[in-house]
């Protein structure tokens, strides 16, 4: 496996080149890059010899999640940090894992038998997805914790029938009605949740396909929706989303 590291402390690159040749041999490190600056133009280059890509988040001259806006890469990614608050970035790219600093030889190993396993799901798959794409489907996220009194509880994203802001509280309700105030934006969830099951109505409510039990045409050009589960107020898919619902509604990629 051909790896280039995207990291500037020198330290830090030695310790992760190291680590990678005691999990493999096989292992072999391309190219390990300092900066934004050093990392696009070769990106470009050479990014179809390279089958993973370290990055830690913060380089010297900014955030690695900029080489998105330069470069097309479809490749699995492993971000390193010793920060956590760019996790949810991290996911919305080709990431497979995000390792805190210092990274620890088991963290690095389990990143990397979670990539194997991917690559087995992928080799075996009719289809023509691209492992990046295989990546970023697994990556959703599959459930959602909520308070009940002191308690807490995991809610799966596959029983949540619908998400919506009120103000600036954001809550989801479950198949059997339930509501539940949870610490998260609509345009975050939009990202965490899988987009052939979820989408975006209007400015408020994000919903699941399984969740729809009736679609009527409605006024000024719109669509009303009547889902499983009561609503205070109607469901109403905005204007501008009515074509791209459609296309969802009716299972066009």
């Amino acid at each position: 496996m051909k790896v280039a590291i995207l990291e500037d402390e020198p330290l830090a690159a030695e310790k992760l080149e190291r680590y990678l040749q005691k999990y493999s041999g096989a292992i072999e490190v391309l190219k390990i890059l300092p900066s934004l600056e050093a990392a696009v133009p070769w990106i470009r280059a050479h990014k179809h010899r390279v089958d993973l890509f370290f990055m830690d988040v913060q380089l010297s001259d900014g955030l690695s999640f900029e080489i998105f806006n330069a470069v097309q890469l479809d490749k699995p990614i492993i971000f390193t940090t010793a920060f956590d608050e760019f996790a949810l970035d991290a996911f919305k790219v080709n990431s497979i894992d995000y390792l805190l600093k210092p990274v620890k030889f088991m963290d690095l190993t389990k990143a990397l038998q979670k990539l194997e396993v991917m690559k087995s799901q992928y080799s075996g798959a009719a289809n023509n997805q691209s492992l990046g794409q295989l990546v970023e489907k697994k990556n959703f996220k599959n459930r959602f914790l909520v308070k009940i009194g002191s308690h807490l509880r995991a809610v799966p994203t596959q029983s949540v029938s619908v998400f919506y802001a009120e103000g600036r509280d954001v809550f989801l309700i479950t198949q059997e009605g339930k509501r539940f105030l949870i610490d998260y934006k609509l345009e975050d969830l939009e990202e965490m949740v899988d987009s052939k099951q979820f989408f975006r109505i209007n400015r408020s409510h994000l919903v699941n396909l399984n969740a729809i039990n009736d679609v009527l045409v409605y006024a000024n050009r719109r669509l009303k929706l009547i889902l499983s589960v009561k609503m205070e107020k109607e469901i109403i898919v905005s204007r501008e989303k009515v074509a791209d619902f459609k296309k969802w509604f009716e299972g066009i990629d």
